[in-house]
C-alpha cells in the first residue's frame, strides 16, 4: 500500500466531498482519484517512468502539482519540486544532481527553461500549460492507456527530494520516503486535531516541505478540503478567509506586514480559523500576542526539510499557556538536546536539537559525506540551538551557525531580534555578528522601519535600556527598506552579513 490509497479510500467514503478548491475549480475526491490514476498511466505507459526515476516540476501551486505527487507515489517514482524563485543555473544543478528523467514546466517559467532543455539532454521537458510556445509536448495531450501503478509499491519507496536552501554551499537533496510523509501526516493530525471537516488554506509554495507537508498532504490523509492558492497574495488571502472560511492555515512572520497593511484586515471576520500555524524562523512575541488577542491560538512548529518537517509543536490546548515556546515533541518523534556530539544537556541548558523518527529523511541524495555528518545512529543533527525547561516544553534559541561569541559570551541574535520587534516602529530586524578587534565578534542590527518613523541608532539603543544585558546591545544599527528573504520569506542571514560587511568595507 502506498499513500495514494488515502485518495482512493476517501473517494469511496465521501464521493461528494471537495478535495481541492482552486480558483474557480472544485475537484472532488473521486475526480482527484481519477486524475491521479490518469497521470500515473501517462507517466508509466507514455513516458516510461519506472520505480526510482526522478520527476521534476517547476511551477506555482496548482492541482496538477499534487496529482503528479500522488501519481509518483503509485509508481514508486520520486517527485522533485523546484523552487521557482531560483535562477536557471540553480535549477540545472538540481536536475543534473537528481538525474531527473522528466521536467514539467508551467508557462511563466517556459522561457528560462529553454536553456535547460539543451543542457539536460537526458531530461525530457513537458509543458504543463497548453499555451506554452516552447514546442515541448503538453501534459494535456499525453493521455496514457493500460495500468496505473507498479505492483508492490509501498511506503518504503522514496517519494520526494526537497533541496535545501543552500545558504552554506550547493543545495542538498533531502530524500523523504512515503513512510516519512505518512508519519508526518500522523503528527500533523495530532498537532491540528485535524479531521475531514477541516478546510485548509494553502498559499505557501508547494516546492517547500512546509507548504507541501505541514498541512496539505496531511489534509488529504484526513479527508479534508484544501483551498489552494497559486502564490501568496495578501488581498486574496484575506478574501479567502472571509469567503471560504478556512479552519486552518499557515501564516509566517514575513506575511504579517502585507496582511496587516490591508485597509480592511483589522475589521474582517476570522472566526472560522480554529488556529493559525507558524514557524520557519524565530517567532517574535508581538506576533504571538497579536493572534492570541484575537482569541486564535498561534501554533508554533519546529522542524526542518530533513524532518518532513514536523518535529516539535504546540497544540491549541496549550498554545496560550506556553507562549514563546515551540512546544513538545511530536507524537512520533524523539528529541534530544546535546552539547558537543553526545552529551545530553541539563534542563534549561542550551544545546543542539536532535530529532529521531520515521518522519526523518533517509539520506541526502548523492551526498554520503553530508549524510554521515547529519544523520548519526538515526538522529538528525539539526544545527539549531534550543533547550527544554522543567515542564518538558522546548524553546528555540537560534541557529548554531548564527550564534555570536563576543568577549567569550554567547549572544543569540534571535533574543535581540525578539526584543527589538516589540518596538512599535520596527517592521523587521535581523541581527548578525561582525568581526571586532576587541571582542572577537560584535552584534549588528539591520532594521526596516515603518514609513516616516525617523528612527536613529541612538534612539534604538536607548529604547533597549533595561530590556537586555548591556553586552548584548548591538554595536551598530543599519537601516534598510527591506531585509533579503528566500522563497519561504525567511530572512537570508548570509546576505545580511554581506550587507553589514560591505558597509564596513
Amino acid at each position: 500500500m502506498n499513500i495514494s490509497s488515502w485518495i482512493e479510500k476517501w473517494a469511496v467514503a465521501t464521493p461528494e466531498k471537495v478535495a481541492i478548491r482552486f480558483e474557480e475549480q472544485e475537484i472532488t475526491y473521486p475526480e482527484l482519484n481519477d486524475r491521479i490514476k490518469s497521470a500515473a498511466r501517462m507517466l508509466k505507459n507514455k513516458l516510461g517512468v519506472a520505480p526510482g526515476d526522478c520527476v521534476a516540476y517547476l511551477g506555482q501551486n496548482h492541482p496538477q502539482t499534487l496529482m503528479l505527487v500522488f501519481a509518483c507515489a503509485r509508481l514508486g517514482a520520486i517527485f522533485v519540486p523546484l523552487n521557482w524563485r531560483l535562477a536557471p543555473a540553480e535549477h540545472l544543478h538540481m536536475l543534473t544532481d537528481s538525474g531527473a528523467v522528466l521536467l514539467f514546466v508551467d508557462e511563466p517559467f517556459a522561457e528560462q527553461c529553454k536553456e535547460l532543455d539543451t543542457e539536460t539532454p537526458v531530461c525530457q521537458v513537458i509543458a504543463v500549460n497548453p499555451d506554452t510556445t516552447a514546442g515541448w509536448p503538453c501534459l494535456t495531450d499525453l493521455a496514457g492507456t493500460g495500468d496505473d501503478c507498479y505492483p508492490d509499491i509501498g511506503v518504503d519507496y522514496p517519494l520526494f527530494i526537497f533541496y535545501t536552501s543552500g545558504t552554506t554551499g550547493k543545495p542538498k537533496g533531502a530524500v523523504l520516503k512515503q513512510e516519512a510523509i505518512q508519519y508526518n501526516a500522523y503528527n500533523s493530525v495530532i498537532l491540528h486535531d485535524m479531521s475531514s471537516e477541516d478546510r485548509i488554506l494553502t498559499f505557501l509554495p508547494l516546492f517547500h516541505v512546509g507548504g507541501m507537508n505541514n498541512q496539505t498532504t496531511a489534509g488529504f490523509y484526513a479527508g479534508a478540503t484544501v483551498i489552494l492558492h497559486r502564490t501568496f497574495d495578501p488581498q486574496r488571502v484575506l478574501d479567502s478567509i472571509v469567503q471560504d472560511k478556512p479552519t486552518l492555515t499557515i501564516i509566517l512572520p514575513a506575511h504579517m506586514p502585507g496582511l496587516r497593511g490591508l485597509p480592511d484586515w483589522e475589521q474582517s471576520d476570522f472566526s472560522s480559523l480554529r488556529s493559525v500555524m507558524t514557524g520557519s524562523t524565530s517567532i517574535a512575541d508581538e506576533m504571538t500576542r497579536y493572534w492570541h488577542n484575537k482569541g486564535i491560538p498561534l501554533l508554533q512548529v519546529y522542524g526542518a526539510t530533513e524532518t518532513c518537517p514536523i518535529a516539535i509543536h504546540q497544540v491549541a490546548g496549550n498554545a496560550f499557556s506556553t507562549e514563546g515556546c515551540i512546544g513538545f515533541p511530536a507524537m512520533h518523534c524523539d528529541i534530544r538536546i546535546v552539547e558537543g556530539e553526545d552529551r545530553d544537556c541539563a534542563t534549561s541548558e542550551p544545546g543542539q536539537i536532535l530529532v529521531r523518527g520515521k518522519n526523518v529523511m533517509s539520506h541526502y541524495w548523492n551526498n554520503e559525506e553530508a549524510t554521515r555528518e547529519n544523520l548519526v545512529d538515526g538522529w538528525f543533527y539539526s544545527g539549531d540551538i534550543g533547550y527544554v525547561d522543567e515542564t518538558g516544553c522546548y524553546h528555540f534559541v537560534d541557529r548554531k551557525k548564527d550564534v555570536i561569541i563576543s568577549g567569550g559570551e554567547n549572544i543569540y541574535p534571535a533574543e535581540i531580534e525578539n526584543v527589538l520587534m516589540d518596538h512599535p516602529d520596527i517592521v523587521e530586524v535581523s541581527v548578525v555578528g561582525r568581526k571586532d578587534p576587541k571582542w572577537g565578534e560584535a552584534p549588528v542590527a539591520v532594521i526596516a522601519t515603518r514609513d516616516n518613523a525617523g528612527l536613529e541608532e541612538d534612539s534604538i539603543l536607548e529604547w533597549l535600556t533595561g530590556k537586555l544585558g548591556r553586552y548584548k546591545y548591538p554595536r551598530a544599527v543599519l537601516f534598510v527598506d527591506e531585509l533579503p528573504k528566500n522563497a519561504m520569506r525567511k530572512v537570508e542571514k548570509n546576505k545580511v552579513r554581506r550587507m553589514v560587511n560591505d558597509r564596513d568595507a
